[in-house]
């Protein structure tokens, strides 16, 4: 199964100097948001990564057109710019890097990316959200609903719109503002069939931007109510939280060993 990140927002406000970057770029640890979110996958066996770039898509391939060196220690002779490699580290990953343009919509990057999914049923997440969601639990129950989508969400941070679901955790709709052990908000997790993409096209008849909201108009949606650790990345207060977690050895998402 495929897994499309959506990596192609505006500049971060996370990086403080000059020149902004994707904000999947923004490091914890030394590592991009997008090396930690890639690792959470491949721990569960999804390898495969589309990534849809827009602001300064040219970062994140070149990051990933050199990932071999930058993951390892180096010498370089510069006079014949032969370069020795001496602790070989990479990851077994296969990764697409597809621009799907600058002021692009969530909706309209992934309407993008449907030639891409082999007709089957693909996971997709966002490029600056932390978490130790199961994903292959969350696939699992998919599989069993049978639903054209499900999306995982979380408790809410204190900035989320609030979700609406029925008694079998199905998606009704936004409600009022809250915040407690029974609200819950989209953790920007979702595993989608083929057949949820033809919601994604612009002349579909909505004017909907939530993903959830426009497929809900015709379908039943599944959620999966994740109880665990989830956090959208949005402000330097974030991310200095997440860099002390990590410091510390207290990463609730670095699922994965090593």
């Amino acid at each position: 199964m495929k897994v499309i990140i959506l990596a192609g927002g505006l500049p971060s406000t996370l990086i403080e100097e000059d020149e902004k970057m994707p904000k999947p770029m923004a490091e914890v640890g030394g590592r991009p948001l997008l090396w930690h979110i890639m690792k959470q996958y491949s721990s569960y066996g999804f390898r495969d990564f589309m990534v849809c770039t827009g602001y300064k898509g040219e970062v994140i391939k070149d990051y990933f057109m050199n990932f071999y060196i930058y993951q390892s220690d180096i010498t370089v002779d510069l006079q014949t710019n032969e370069v020795e490699i001496h602790r070989k580290q990479t990851e077994d990953w296969k990764v697409s890097v597809i621009d799907t343009g600058l002021n692009s919509t969530v909706v309209q990057r992934l309407y993008q990316m449907r030639d891409y999914i082999d007709k089957e049923p693909v996971l997709a997440t966002y490029g600056d959200c932390l978490s130790n969601i199961d994903i292959s639990e969350m696939v699992r129950q998919h599989k069993e609903s049978r639903a054209i989508a499900t999306f995982a969400l979380a408790h809410p941070t204190g900035r989320n719109e609030i979700l609406s679901l029925n008694e079998d955790g199905s998606y009704e709709g936004v409600k009022a503002a809250g915040n407690n052990e029974d609200a819950w908000v989209n953790a920007c997790s979702m595993v989608l069939e083929p057949g949820a993409f033809r919601y994604f096209d612009p002349y579909f008849p909505s004017q909907a931007a939530n993903l959830m909201e426009r497929v809900a108009q015709e379908e039943t949606v599944q959620t999966y109510r994740h109880h665990g650790f989830w956090s959208p990345v949005e402000t330097i207060r974030d991310k200095t939280w997440l860099e002390t977690l990590w410091e510390q050895g207290r990463a609730p998402w670095k699922v994965w060993e090593g």
